[in-house]
């Protein structure tokens, strides 16, 4: 199983600085892909824009939306163009677009999007970006600038029925974005049924995220960050999720060691800080 780190571009406050050097660190210590989060209301770079930022720095790792929030961008045609120039710009062959729904109000609100119409949108959507990462014929083909290697990967975020038909007809694979290794076996249970009913070849890419902090103010940080981003759930589940945060060398390889039994294959961990030091704890911990 591969093992991915976030990109810490939904943490408010970090500096331009931090940012690369995060990008810098985690591709020297071999990190597979650098993950991002979506929000609108909240103090985050914009997912697209953070990957470029990052892929200016590096070479070799992946660029990640893990996952973009889909139907609070309205144009799914200006997505695959935006994620077609992040790949091209990287060299080809390192953007992934993971693309999700989001269930914050405020989010859809601002945005003028309808909550309750983001599933049909979703399919719409991934349909046509699909096409478009195709280029296979008509307008589709000539939505460029296309990539000098392999194009970007379409990978599908969620947890309901829909997101395993959506991965199965139009995407590469599926990433859970939050929750236990029990539950990404029983979603790649879900995911492995969709592909075999669509006839698909081969086997699906999947991917899961998972939260850490090191060092000696690692529940401090855990708790200032993930109290606040996920403060919409109320105390007691924003609770759950800062106290499930990794913050030892054991319990991060406890994670990655149960999600690769579950048949992950990649965890993108996410850190709470943006000290680039960060980087480092997590690749010892790793034993890099």
């Amino acid at each position: 199983m591969d093992v991915g780190i976030g990109l810490p571009n939904a943490i408010p406050g970090t500096t331009r600085r931090q940012l690369l050097d995060w990008a810098r660190a985690s591709e020297d210590a071999g990190f597979s892909t650098l993950g991002t989060i979506d929000r609108i209301v909240y103090g985050n770079y914009e997912p697209i824009v953070a990957l470029a930022a990052a892929g200016a720095v590096t070479e070799r790792i992946r660029l990640a939306t893990t996952v973009m929030l889909g139907p609070l961008r309205m144009n799914p045609a200006m997505v695959a163009k935006q994620v077609l120039s992040l790949d091209t710009l990287a060299g080809g062959g390192r953007a992934v677009l993971g693309f999700g729904l989001g269930g914050r109000e405020d989010d859809y609100e601002v945005s003028g999007a309808d909550m309750s119409g983001r599933g049909r949108w979703q399919d719409q959507a991934v349909a046509q970006i699909r096409e478009i990462f195709d280029g296979q014929a008509g307008d589709a083909a000539k939505i460029g600038p296309r990539p000098p290697r392999s194009g970007p990967s379409l990978i599908i975020g969620g947890a309901v029925e829909a997101t395993f038909e959506r991965a199965a007809r139009w995407g590469d694979g599926w990433i859970m974005g939050g929750g236990t290794p029990d539950q990404f076996r029983a979603g790649a249970e879900q995911l492995n049924a969709a592909w075999s009913r669509h006839g698909r070849d081969g086997r699906p890419q999947t991917m899961a995220l998972a939260y850490f902090a090191l060092g000696d103010d690692a529940e401090a940080e855990a708790n200032k960050y993930l109290l606040d981003y996920y403060g919409f759930l109320g105390e007691e589940l924003s609770g759950m999720i800062a106290a499930s945060a990794a913050k030892d060398a054991e319990t991060v390889n406890a994670y990655v060691s149960a999600f690769a039994d579950a048949g992950c294959g990649e965890l993108v961990m996410s850190a709470t800080s943006s000290d680039p030091a960060q980087v480092g704890l997590l690749a010892q911990a790793l034993g890099r």
